[in-house]
């Protein structure tokens, strides 16, 4: 009996082993799966220094999140920059710009070594992101630090970016 049992269960575990999930999604001529949005959002106390983007859809678990933030506006072009993103003050110290994701969404925050209600409103107020996302074997053959060759690799154009405001 005690062999029958362990037969039953070495073939139960090989079974559930050998099962695998495969999630599908269209995309056309084999074309990476993106989506691109622009969000725009404050930061204070009262929501913690941070902005939360929901996915809807969730994200597929072999999808990667980059995230951009606009730093400046120099002769009409935007300057991105890719978070995670360390600004230095010469009086304050040190402020984060940071970001983390699950499928179901994206968490952006601001941290400092120093108090946030003392920071200027221009780092706080209506500050813009790009949220990329992109299939994670991608993420590994682009230069990430460029939102120029991401959206160019991605033959993504400015009217396909989605606008959000939080």
């Amino acid at each position: 009996m005690k062999r029958i049992t362990l037969l039953l269960a070495f073939i139960g575990m090989m079974t559930l082993q050998s099962c695998e999930v495969t999630e599908v999604y269209d995309a056309p001529n084999n074309a990476p799966r993106t989506e691109v949005f622009e969000v725009t959002t404050s930061f204070s106390s009262s929501n913690n220094y941070s902005s939360l983007v929901v996915f809807d859809p969730p994200l597929y678990s072999n999808d990667s999140v980059l995230l951009y933030h606009l730093y400046d506006v120099v002769n009409g072009q935007d300057v991105w920059k890719l978070m995670p993103q360390t600004y230095y003050f010469s009086d304050n110290g040190a402020l984060d710009f940071n970001f983390d994701y699950t499928k179901f969404n994206a968490k952006i925050f601001l941290s400092a070594n120093f108090n946030l209600n003392t920071l200027d409103a221009s780092w706080t107020k209506n500050q813009t992101f790009r949220i990329v996302i992109i299939p994670d074997g991608f993420a590994k053959s682009v230069n990430k630090n460029s939102i120029d060759a991401v959206m160019s690799a991605l033959k993504v154009n400015s009217g396909a970016i989605k606008k959000i405001d939080l």
